[in-house]
C-alpha cells in the first residue's frame, strides 16, 4: 500500500460503483484522495492482471474507466451540492503500455467550471512520473429529475476507515 500523505483528504466512496463500490464483487475498490495542496485528485492504484488487454498490459477500457472516474471527481472538491455529475465526453491519448501489477497513481483536475457543466482532465502516470494515458473530458449536472431518482445512494456514501 502506498503512503498516504497526511494533507490528502480521502474522498467517499460509494456501495456499487464499479470502480470505487465497496461492495461491488468485481469492482475495482478504488480510494480517491483531494490534495488541495495540488489541487488534484489523487489515486494510488495497481492494475491486476485479470484487467489486462495483451499480457502485462493494461486494457485501455479499465484506464478509460479510471480517468473518467478520476477527472470527474476533481469536480467534488471544487463544487458544491450534488457529487453525481456524469460524463459527455471523454477523449483518452494512450501514450505508452500501461502495466498491470506495477505500482501507478492516477490524477484529476478542474480546467473550467461552468454552471451545469465543466471541462476536467486526468492522466496516469508511472512511478517514475512518466504518463501512460492522458484524458479529457466534459463532464454535465444531471436534469434535477435524474438526482431525485438518485438521493437514496447518497445515504451510502461514506469516508472508508
Amino acid at each position: 500500500m502506498t503512503e498516504i500523505p497526511e494533507h490528502w483528504q480521502p474522498q467517499p466512496t460509494s456501495r456499487m460503483c464499479f470502480v470505487c463500490g465497496r461492495e461491488n464483487a468485481v469492482g475495482l475498490h478504488l480510494r480517491f484522495y483531494e490534495d488541495h495542496k495540488a489541487g488534484q485528485i489523487v489515486v494510488p492504484l495497481t492494475i491486476p492482471e485479470v484487467y489486462q488487454g495483451y499480457p502485462g498490459i493494461a486494457h485501455g477500457g479499465i484506464l478509460a474507466t479510471i480517468l473518467d472516474e478520476t477527472s470527474g471527481r476533481a469536480l467534488m472538491m471544487a463544487a458544491e451540492g450534488t457529487p453525481f455529475w456524469v460524463t459527455a465526453k471523454l477523449e483518452l491519448r494512450y501514450r505508452k503500455p500501461t502495466p498491470t501489477e506495477t505500482p501507478l497513481t492516477a490524477v484529476g483536475w478542474v480546467v473550467q467550471r461552468r454552471r451545469r457543466s465543466a471541462e476536467v482532465a486526468g492522466e496516469i502516470r508511472l512511478p517514475d512520473g512518466t504518463v501512460t494515458v492522458e484524458a479529457s473530458a466534459v463532464v454535465v449536472c444531471p436534469k434535477p429529475e435524474t438526482l431525485q431518482e438518485w438521493e437514496q445512494e447518497q445515504g451510502f456514501w461514506r469516508v472508508e476507515d
